[in-house]
């Protein structure tokens, strides 16, 4: 098992999926809360199946996104820490999910997937790390180059 993360602000869907292809990656975990997006082509549908015509596998885990109260304040505030802080506390009671995402992973390369371009300023960062304790390797985390 290989689990990087990537957000795709800023990339065309024909640009996110090159990168996807080019760390051989073969799983998307889409872990927004609500996997809706005003860029085309990375609202649920339409990501699954651009995907499936590349080969790479899809799946969506809205327990893994960030909850609205939290998304909410953060908007507002841009407050990393509190962020970071919140968030954890929320993953803090998905040890399901957490399994399940290190289960469906197994013996793939997989990347979570969300919006964000900076890992340092998303929560997919923090359900990698939270992953670890459940058996998941450290995560690698691309970016648009």
């Amino acid at each position: 098992m290989t689990l990087y993360t990537l957000g795709y602000e800023g990339l065309r869907i024909e640009d996110f999926i090159a990168r996807l292809q080019q760390s051989a990656i073969d799983l998307v975990v889409d872990v927004r809360a609500l996997p809706l997006s005003r860029k085309p082509g990375f609202s649920k549908r339409a990501l699954a199946a651009a995907l499936a015509a590349a080969g790479i596998a899809y799946a969506h885990r809205v327990s893994l996104g960030t909850p609205k109260p939290v998304r909410a304040r953060y908007k507002r505030d841009q407050d990393v820490a509190v962020l970071r802080r919140d968030f954890g506390a929320y993953l803090a009671h998905q040890d399901h999910a957490l399994v399940e995402l290190v289960e469906l992973a197994r013996d793939r390369n997989a990347c979570l997937v969300c919006f964000e371009a900076d890992p340092a300023l998303c929560h997919r960062t923090l359900v990698a790390e939270a992953a670890r304790a459940f058996g998941a390797p450290a995560a690698t985390h691309l970016t648009a180059r």
